[in-house]
């Protein structure tokens, strides 16, 4: 059994599908053929029954018991005193099973110890019905009763010790129900065999989505292609069009991440060849000034030294980002968010802006705000707003921060940012053309987005009023921390 199971498993979709459409079919026509072939019988053993029944009537209408009297002598060629029936069988049987016909040529019906158990029965009134066999093999209906014979006054009467044994052949019923068995047969091989073409075609065109969809599937892994769409019916909303869907969505969230990838691989590539180049130059001034034994001058060389150190901060503040950027972007991060107090994390990121900027003028009016977020994330974001508000603002500029209700504001008064340019500040490596010469890699406000999206908050800039920029943060949250969970203990 479990051989075969394997091997119905091992077998394609559709053939499985047709297979058990098929067999779907048989069981309910195999059902309903030897249920309608019952039915027939039963009805034709009861025209047959009723046929037995007529012809006992007519023997007992008939001098049934001068026939007693004579018996056993020399069959009749009538049933009593009737016209012939040469298909009835009729013969009385005594307690001792000796038998009386009333038929001329007709063969005997095998005696049964029921039938002697009918004729030893007190009751007349009992009758039974069965199927025998006659003398010559043939296949009979027989319905045995008990009689009485009349002696003496009729009130009188004594209990018969005859039973009266009537049978016709079966040959035209069997004969009609093996007709109808065969019928019945072929009309059940017909639809079995037509079920299980039209399960496989039907199993072949609903299937045929899903060999598009297996085809789309393979040409993407042995091509790595992501631009292949499986075409869909914008009506349909089937579970096939549900999966194609799926599918096309899939292939479009990786192909958008492909490019990605490829963009921030030559995004990167890109800003890593300024330093390093400029890494590479100087060292190999230096390198060449020690095997040469010409030293450079000590301005010189402290002004090679210097732009080393910076190009190698440069380069460790890139790759701190790319690492940053490089995490999966799938929400919050569960096992490193927590309760945060964004009033403090604001406070230690002003801290830091005023050692940057000892020049500018940075007010604060921070309210109490807790958030659920990444801490050392939440603090780089609000760090790297801060650092842009410091490097575009004017020398002697001012900086105004505010933390209200949970939303965070920071105005510079530098130049601003044409409208054009808005909407591309939170992209990878952007930067603005007026902004190309001054230190940065372009990623400190993509890292803001991604940490803000991830607390659930929303970041925007926007031009402010009388020049300079606002950056605004929204994150949600409330005033007061929430009650700890009590722990349990032991």
């Amino acid at each position: 059994m479990s051989r075969l199971v394997r091997r119905f498993r091992s077998l394609p979709i559709r053939s499985r599908l047709a297979l058990l459409v098929a067999a779907a079919v048989a069981f309910a026509v195999a059902a309903v053929s030897v249920t309608c072939w019952f039915i027939v019988q039963g009805k034709l053993y009861d025209q047959v029954d009723g046929d037995l029944k007529s012809s006992y009537r007519t023997i007992l209408e008939d001098d049934f018991e001068a026939l007693v009297r004579t018996c056993p002598q020399t069959p009749s060629s009538t049933l009593g005193g009737g016209a012939p029936r040469p298909q009835t069988y009729a013969q009385l049987v005594r307690v001792d099973g000796r038998v009386c016909l009333f038929s001329n040529n007709m063969p005997q019906v095998k005696v049964t110890s029921g039938d002697k158990a009918v004729a030893r029965d007190p009751d007349y009134r009992t009758a039974r019905l069965r199927n025998g066999k006659d003398s010559d093999g043939n296949s009979v209906r027989v319905l045995t009763t008990a009689v009485i014979v009349q002696q003496g006054p009729l009130d009188k009467a004594v209990a018969a010790d005859y039973a009266l044994v009537i049978a016709v052949p079966l040959k035209g019923t069997e004969s009609t129900l093996n007709e109808l068995a065969l019928i019945l047969l072929l009309v059940s091989g017909i639809g079995v065999i037509g079920a299980g073409a039209a399960g496989l075609a039907v199993a072949r065109a609903g299937l045929r989505p899903v060999d598009r969809l297996t085809e789309a599937v393979e040409h993407v892994a042995r091509t790595e292609d992501l631009d292949v769409r499986i075409p869909l019916d914008e009506d349909s909303d089937d579970e096939v069009a549900r999966l194609s869907r799926s599918f096309n969505s899939m292939t479009s969230a990786l192909a958008s991440s492909r490019e990605l990838q490829q963009q921030l691989i030559a995004d990167a590539g890109h800003e890593l060849r300024t330093p390093l180049t400029s890494l590479r130059t100087n060292i190999e001034l230096l390198t060449r000034s020690e095997e040469t034994g010409r030293p450079i001058p000590e301005a010189d060389r402290k002004a090679l030294l210097a732009s080393v150190k910076a190009q190698m901060t440069e380069l460790a503040a890139l790759i701190g980002d790319l690492q940053e950027l490089s995490r999966p972007d799938t929400g919050q991060h569960s096992g490193r968010t927590q309760i945060v107090a964004w009033h403090d994390t604001v406070e230690s990121a002003l801290r830091r802006a005023r050692l940057r900027g000892p020049e500018l003028t940075i007010t604060a009016d921070v309210e109490p705000w807790f958030v659920r977020a990444e801490p050392s994330a939440l603090e780089r974001a609000v760090v790297n707003i801060l650092d842009n508000a410091v490097k575009f603002s004017p020398e002697g500029g001012t900086i105004e921060v505010r933390l209200t209700e949970g939303v965070l504001t920071v105005r510079d008064h530098g130049p601003g940012l044409p409208p054009d340019e808005l909407p591309h500040v939170f992209d990878r490596f952007w930067r603005s053309p007026s902004a190309r010469a001054l230190p940065g890699s372009g990623l400190g406000l993509s890292i803001v987005a991604r940490t803000v999206q991830q607390a659930g908050g929303e970041v925007s800039l926007s031009p402010a009023e009388a020049g300079g920029t606002v950056a605004t943060v929204r994150l949600p949250g409330a005033a007061v921390p929430p009650p700890e969970t009590p722990t349990a203990t032991s």
